[in-house]
């Protein structure tokens, strides 16, 4: 009898391992960073799909956006969804802009081994130097501001380390995980801004550009994919502080997991240069609905939502489309 419930176990298993591939990744498992979450279809109905990338090429609305805003995305969607049910389904991709722009909109990219595609209807990033890019190889005109962020510094509940701002991350008692300065808008264009404004540079990256790797042997960490992996590392005893922006400070909590935060003074934090932009790529399969989400994102109801998860509100005059500066040169 023990023997045939063994067998039995063994069996379902194996029959429900495509089911369990396929579940969304939650944050707070143990070996995972979050990637789960990062290529969802929403549909109109409340169901959301997880890492079906062929929708990319299907769905009523296409969007890669800055990783960095996955946590609103769910909350988001549906609030947009109620007001067009005509859009049944939308894919939303939320990874780092730079690798989206480099390796999807300019070239043809894979995920998980799968063609994407590359002519999403909307693109956002933390840098507008992306956009510019898009508009110097005719793929965009137009675009808009849409909300703010700011720096912060991650640590391990009860903030064991005694961490008081970003001048202790010129300690040697501690490991540091960053976002990576290759692909992530975050250290490439902020973290690694503040950190050159207060003389540390050198000393936490030691010159060191990479990513999935050590920049300081022991002492400091670049992530691989995207900066979600830093409170995976300092839950795992792997880090003592990292690099993040408040918004994720904020989900973190909400998710009780067992982080809190160091805030960062102004104007080391940055808060008054990050800026996400957003626009529909002349490409695009679906232009009416990209011109109504961006509509949308100018309403009342879509800033408190992201003001909701810990981001800045953007300006009316922000939120009007103009024209994209061109890029130099």
């Amino acid at each position: 009898m023990q023997m045939k419930k063994k067998w039995l176990v063994a069996m379902l298993s194996v029959a429900l391992a495509p089911a369990l591939i396929n579940k969304p990744i939650m944050a707070a498992d143990k070996d995972d960073a979050g990637h789960g979450h990062d290529y969802r279809t929403f549909h109109a109905d409340g169901k959301i799909e997880y890492g079906d990338i062929g929708d990319s090429y299907t769905s009523d609305l296409v969007m890669y956006l800055a990783g960095n805003q996955f946590m609103v995305m769910e909350e988001l969607i549906k609030d947009f969804q109620s007001k067009n049910p005509d859009i049944k389904s939308v894919y939303v991709e939320t990874i780092p802009p730079g690798q989206i722009l480099k390796g999807q909109l300019l070239q043809q990219g894979k995920i998980e081994g799968k063609d994407t595609a590359m002519n999403p209807d909307i693109y956002a990033s933390v840098n507008l130097g992306h956009l510019k890019q898009l508009k110097g190889k005719g793929k965009m005109d137009k675009y808009m501001v849409y909300t703010h962020n700011k720096l912060e510094l991650m640590v391990a509940a009860g903030n064991p380390k005694g961490i008081k701002g970003p001048e202790d991350l010129a300690r040697d008692d501690i490991v540091q995980s960053h976002p990576n300065p290759l692909t992530e808008g975050i250290f490439k264009f902020y973290g690694s801004e503040m950190l050159k404004d207060m003389n540390l540079h050198a000393k936490v990256t030691g010159g060191k550009e990479c990513k999935g790797c050590w920049a300081v042997e022991g002492k400091t960490w670049f992530t691989e994919r995207h900066h979600r992996e830093t409170p995976h590392r300092i839950e795992n005893g792997e880090a003592d502080v990292g690099i993040v922006w408040t918004t994720e400070i904020v989900e973190a909590k909400t998710e009780g997991r067992k982080i809190e935060g160091v805030a960062i003074p102004a104007p080391l934090n940055k808060q008054e240069k990050v800026a996400y932009a957003i626009g529909a790529l002349k490409e695009g399969r679906n232009q009416k609905n990209a011109a109504k989400f961006l509509e949308y994102l100018a309403t009342e109801k879509a800033q408190d939502i992201y003001a909701k998860y810990g981001f800045l509100k953007a300006s009316k005059e922000e939120l009007s489309l103009k024209e994209i500066p061109a890029p130099k040169g």
